[in-house]
């Protein structure tokens, strides 16, 4: 077992285990609605978009926080007026700023004296360099997200089944979507410090994906979600350590190839098994719950 404790001896891998393992669970129980709501092209799209917001807080020193969630304000309401003003999909707008975000904040860091370095930092984030304030910027981000999880977690659940139910049962759906893209922001804003702006959309799409493939009701998705980015955190820390590769990227990586091994595994089992209904979008135990809300 000294292979598993000996990365954990020092001070700073410590820092780096407590902010990854906060990290991973904010970013599960959010990914969790991103991936049955199927928005992981909005979540890709807002991870790119906090790098210009980041970019000029490292210009300017000020604090990189307020210019990552000031710099996702304008990407969604940007793409909320592409939406509004023309006759394209929400995809296109989408699409437009998340190209256009990530070309601006590139275009402000090679600004900065140290641009190799700050990309770098930014972009890939430095799990090793992981300090008390960004532990406790995460913890504040992982109390947020639970509290809005529970809080809006019939609204949330009956949006992603149906906006139109949602609206007849009072549950305010254009809200509930609202809310939870502030939630998308403060995890990457949360996070990007730990696994880097372009990493973190491993974490929280990663997890909750691979989850979906092995239960049904949503709770326990996220249960098992947070469980497997915790378990992506640790292991990504150890094989960095031993092997001398880059910890952000390691720990990105890990979800990635465990929610193929879970693919493939179902793939080989019998076809009865495998066809049994799971967490997909709009997925069959979504309504189950609904239903079971109402006749409460």
């Amino acid at each position: 077992m000294d292979w598993l404790i000996e990365p954990f001896q020092l001070a700073f891998q410590q820092r780096a285990l407590l902010g990854g393992a906060l990290a991973a669970m904010a970013l599960a129980l959010v990914g969790a609605w991103v991936v049955i709501r199927g928005m992981s092209f909005l979540g890709d799209a807002l991870v790119h978009g906090v790098i210009p917001g980041i970019a000029l807080a490292v210009l300017f020193d000020f604090s990189v926080l307020v210019g990552a969630v000031a710099a996702a304000v304008v990407m969604i309401l940007g793409i909320d007026l592409v939406h509004r003003q023309t006759t394209f999909s929400e995809d296109t707008g989408i699409g437009l700023l998340f190209v256009g975000m990530l070309a601006l904040g590139v275009v402000l860091i090679s600004r900065t004296p140290s641009y190799t370095g700050s990309l770098t930092s930014i972009l890939f984030g430095d799990a090793l360099g992981v300090a008390g304030r960004d532990i406790v910027v995460l913890g504040v981000v992982l109390g947020v997200s639970v509290v809005a999880s529970v809080l809006l977690y019939r609204p949330l659940l009956v949006l992603a089944f149906n906006e139109q139910k949602a609206r007849l049962l009072g549950l305010r759906p254009a809200l509930a979507h609202w809310v939870l893209l502030i939630l998308i922001t403060a995890v990457i804003v949360g996070a990007f410090q730990t696994v880097g702006t372009l990493l973190v959309f491993g974490l929280l799409v990663g997890p909750p994906a691979t989850a979906a493939l092995l239960v049904r009701r949503v709770p326990a998705m996220m249960a098992v979600s947070a469980l497997i980015g915790m378990l992506a955190v640790i292991l990504g820390l150890v094989i960095s350590y031993h092997l001398d590769t880059a910890g952000s990227a390691t720990m990105a990586l890990i979800p990635i190839v465990l929610f193929f091994v879970v693919l493939g595994l179902r793939s080989i089992r019998p076809r009865s098994a495998a066809a049994e209904p799971r967490i997909e979008g709009v997925a069959q135990s979504v309504p189950d719950e609904v239903d079971a809300e109402d006749g409460q």
